[in-house]
């Protein structure tokens, strides 16, 4: 067996495009000229049969209903999702969970500042069926069913923004590195990324494939698209160019397959025919679509 991925969604919070944006890129897919793309989610298995999902967008029940193999049966209640790796606590990668309530014996995952944050909606979940929270930290990781073997990596300390007082130097933010048991092969997913840090040149040095943080092509994007919104440094996601930007550090690591997710309704990498899109492609890192499915 080998580990099988699933991009089920590759866009920022609100999708792609946007409910209430104009902008020249959301009105582009509204025409039908750019692919729409839905909110960033993944499954993954190392078995084909149990089937874990990185984070749980708001989109998550049209995201399962599109993909075959994580459709119900045999049996009328069988699901072969088995649990959730939630990277954080903001409002489009938790959401979801409300969706799964009617899932019974789920697990999900978390750093200790998700699960402390999320105990209203855990305690609201646990009214409809039980699930088996667990802190992703743990020391020496964890092994999910299916064979794949996980560590979780800090890689963030941004609190969402509905978590009041929160401390700044907590791990609200995390990478996972999951390896399979029977092939050793290895998937970097980390969509959501403040800073670059030697942690992410230690992951991606062992990695075979990598789901990156790709949510602003440049540093000015976000007021320069869309008049009045807050410069994006504040909302916790490095750029792809630039100085301070990922794709300089990738070009460092040309061992594993790199994918940019989490893209920005903003982001020029949701144009095929950008220079911005070009640009990451001659680096060697790509933008896939909604419903790419990856063999690691």
């Amino acid at each position: 067996m080998v580990v099988r991925v699933v991009l089920l969604g590759t866009a920022a919070g609100g999708g792609f495009p946007q409910w209430n944006c104009a902008c020249a890129l959301c009105t582009a897919a509204r025409d039908g000229k750019l692919p729409s793309r839905s909110q960033e989610c993944v499954a993954v298995t190392g078995n084909s049969r149990d089937w874990w999902l990185l984070n749980a967008s708001p989109d998550i029940r049209t995201q399962l209903a599109s993909t075959a193999p994580l459709w119900p049966g045999p049996g009328p209640r069988d699901t072969p999702v088995k649990g959730v790796l939630l990277t954080d606590a903001e409002a489009d990668h938790a959401m979801g969970l409300g969706v799964l309530r009617g899932g019974a014996d789920l697990k999900v995952y978390a750093g200790p500042p998700v699960l402390a944050a999320l105990a209203p909606l855990r305690a609201a979940l646990g009214r409809y069926t039980g699930w088996e929270w667990a802190d992703a930290l743990t020391d020496g990781g964890f092994v999910l069913a299916g064979g794949l073997v996980v560590t979780a990596h800090a890689v963030g300390t941004k609190a969402p923004r509905y978590v009041a007082g929160a401390a700044g130097d907590e791990p609200w933010v995390l990478a996972y590195r999951i390896e399979d048991l029977a092939t050793g092969g290895v998937l970097l997913y980390a969509p959501c990324v403040g800073a670059w840090s030697p942690v992410l040149d230690e992951l991606l040095a062992t990695a075979d494939c990598a789901l990156l943080d790709g949510m602003f092509y440049a540093a000015d994007e976000v007021g320069g698209a869309v008049r009045g919104e807050a410069v994006q440094a504040a909302v916790g996601h490095l750029p792809v160019t630039g100085a301070q930007g990922s794709l300089p550090h990738l070009a460092r690591h040309s061992g594993p397959r790199r994918i940019y997710t989490h893209l920005n309704d903003t982001n020029p990498l949701l144009d095929p025919a950008s220079a911005a899109r070009r640009r990451v492609t001659e680096a060697g890192v790509e933008v896939l679509e909604d419903g790419a499915e990856l063999v690691v």
